[in-house]
């Protein structure tokens, strides 16, 4: 076996692994859009095209899988434009070539520029966890929120717990929209947020935490909910919603945004 590996050209097996790595990371992708039996349908169909057409040497049913595969790549982007538009627009953006950059310095630290930004974010939301004031905060990574922040009130100002804490404040005409944070900053607020219609959520949850896990299935922003009724603080991720989570927690999610 290790005779048969040394066989096997370096450029042969570095093709191989980008191509794994490939297929694995647009696996995930599609598994958090929601997209992922699509997917699987497709991979399904180029073994079922190579097996015809390579193995067995089927010439008309290769033909014919032959067509589809030539219009294929059109299909697909029609199937999945929004993935590929979210999939540049971070690529594209600032904080997409950051995330790249980080990955050459992965021992970076937390900065005292970082721990600024942090703090007043997580010291507004105890606060108004405690009196029971409902928020909904959206923090910024790769993929822009410049469609969210249309919908607010642009503000471009500096992170402070008492900007957030008077935003989120019953009487405030902003405090049942969403605050936008990005790049350090309170780029927005009483923005509209896509609210989600999975069923699966449960009905005791209100509308900002619809709101949340709408938003996380379409972006890889971070969304911290309090809840005005209960006064506890939720994060939805990725798809996902996580609800009663500590102020140790909140810092450590913040953290891993803004040391990027």
């Amino acid at each position: 076996m290790i005779e048969f590996l040394s066989k096997i050209p370096i450029k042969d097996i570095i093709d191989l692994v980008l191509v794994v790595f490939f297929l694995y990371e647009t696996y995930l992708l599609m598994r958090k859009t929601g997209t992922r039996a699509i997917f699987l349908g497709v991979l399904a169909f180029i073994a079922i095209w190579v097996i015809v057409s390579q193995v067995f040497q089927l010439r008309m049913m290769g033909a014919i899988l032959d067509r589809f595969i030539s219009v294929g790549f059109i299909l697909l982007v029609i199937v999945f434009q929004k993935e590929i538009r979210e999939f540049l627009q971070a690529l594209g953006s600032n904080k997409g070539i950051r995330v790249i950059a980080a990955l050459f310095d992965a021992k970076k630290n937390n900065t005292g520029e970082d721990l600024k930004a942090i703090m007043p974010v997580v010291m507004a939301v105890m606060d108004l966890s405690k009196r029971k004031e409902g928020a909904l905060i959206a923090v910024e990574q790769t993929v822009p929120l410049d469609t969210c922040v249309e919908t607010g009130e642009t503000l471009n100002a500096d992170i402070s717990a008492r900007l957030i804490e008077n935003i989120f404040f019953k009487n405030s005409p902003l405090h049942d929209g969403a605050m936008i944070i990005s790049g350090k900053k309170i780029k927005a607020a009483g923005c509209i947020l896509p609210v989600s219609q999975d069923l699966t959520i449960p009905k005791y949850l209100g509308l900002r935490h619809r709101a949340a896990l709408g938003l996380s299935q379409e972006t890889d922003a971070k969304i911290i909910i309090v809840s005005e009724e209960t006064g506890k603080i939720s994060m939805a991720y990725h798809g996902e919603l996580t609800l009663g989570i500590s102020a140790e927690r909140l810092q450590q999610e913040l953290a891993a945004i803004f040391r990027q």
